[in-house]
C-alpha cells in the first residue's frame, strides 16, 4: 500500500525538525551559561559527535529501506546527507571563532600541532563534494559517475571516525561505540548481508501472519 503524500510530508518536516533540535538545544545551553567553562569548546565537541550521527543515520537509511521497502528512508536521504554536510560546516565554523578566534595565521601552528585538523578537513571536502552534487541535475550530468562519486561517504566515515579517534584517544570508551556503530552499518552494505534484508523481510511478514 502506498504511502499518502501528505504523510511523507509530515515525514520530512519531522526529520527537519528532529536534525535542527540538537543545534538549538546546544545553543540554549550555552545561552543559559548551562554549557561549562568554555561554552565554545562544548559547540565544537557536541556539533562534531553530531555530524558523526547525522552520518550515520544517512547511511542508515539503505539498509532500512531494503529492509521495509518503505520510500519514506529514500525520501529523506538527500535531506540527511545535506544535515550532515550543514553539521559539518558548523563544526568547522565553532573551531574558527571559538579555537582560531577567526585569526587564520595560527591555522598553520594549530595543524603541525593538531593533525587530525587535515584528516578532519579531508573529509568535510568529501561531503561538499557529495552536497554540490546531490541534486537530480548533477546525476543526469555525471551519469554512472554520480554513484561512484558518492560512495565517497565511506570514506568520509573512515576519516570521521579517525579524526574523533585522534581528539579522544585518551579516552577509548565512547570511540569505540562510535567505530561500532559504523563498521556495523559498513556489514549491512557487504552484498552478501545486504541481498538477506529483503530475505528476512519476508520471514517477518510470514512470521507475523501466522496465528498465535
Amino acid at each position: 500500500m502506498a504511502t499518502p503524500r501528505s504523510t511523507l510530508t509530515l515525514w520530512r518536516i519531522a526529520v527537519f525538525c528532529i536534525a535542527l533540535a540538537p543545534l538549538l538545544y546546544w545553543s540554549y545551553q550555552v545561552a543559559l551559561n548551562a554549557a561549562g567553562p568554555e561554552p565554545g569548546r562544548y559547540l565544537l565537541l557536541n556539533i562534531g559527535q553530531g555530524t558523526l550521527w547525522m552520518l550515520f543515520a544517512t547511511l542508515s537509511l539503505t539498509p532500512l529501506g531494503k529492509l521495509t521497502r518503505w520510500k519514506g528512508f529514500t525520501l529523506i536521504r538527500r535531506q540527511l546527507g545535506l544535515w550532515t554536510l550543514a553539521y559539518a560546516v558548523a563544526h568547522l565554523l565553532c573551531y574558527a571563532l571559538f579555537i582560531l578566534g577567526l585569526d587564520l595565521s595560527r591555522l598553520g601552528s594549530e595543524i603541525v600541532r593538531r593533525p587530525y585538523i587535515i584528516v578532519g578537513m579531508l573529509a568535510l571536502l568529501g561531503l561538499v563534494a557529495m552536497g554540490v552534487t546531490s541534486n537530480r541535475a548533477s546525476m543526469r550530468k555525471l551519469g554512472k559517475r554520480w554513484k561512484t562519486l558518492h560512495k565517497v561517504v565511506y570514506l568520509v566515515l573512515a576519516l570521521g571516525l579517525l579524526h574523533f579517534f585522534w581528539v579522544v584517544r585518551a579516552d577509548l570508551g565512547e570511540w569505540s561505540l562510535y567505530a561500532a556503530i559504523g563498521a556495523g552499518l559498513m556489514l549491512l552494505r557487504l552484498p552478501p548481508v545486504a541481498r538477506q534484508l529483503p530475505k528476512l523481510r519476508q520471514q517477518i511478514k510470514r512470521e507475523h501472519r501466522q496465528p498465535g
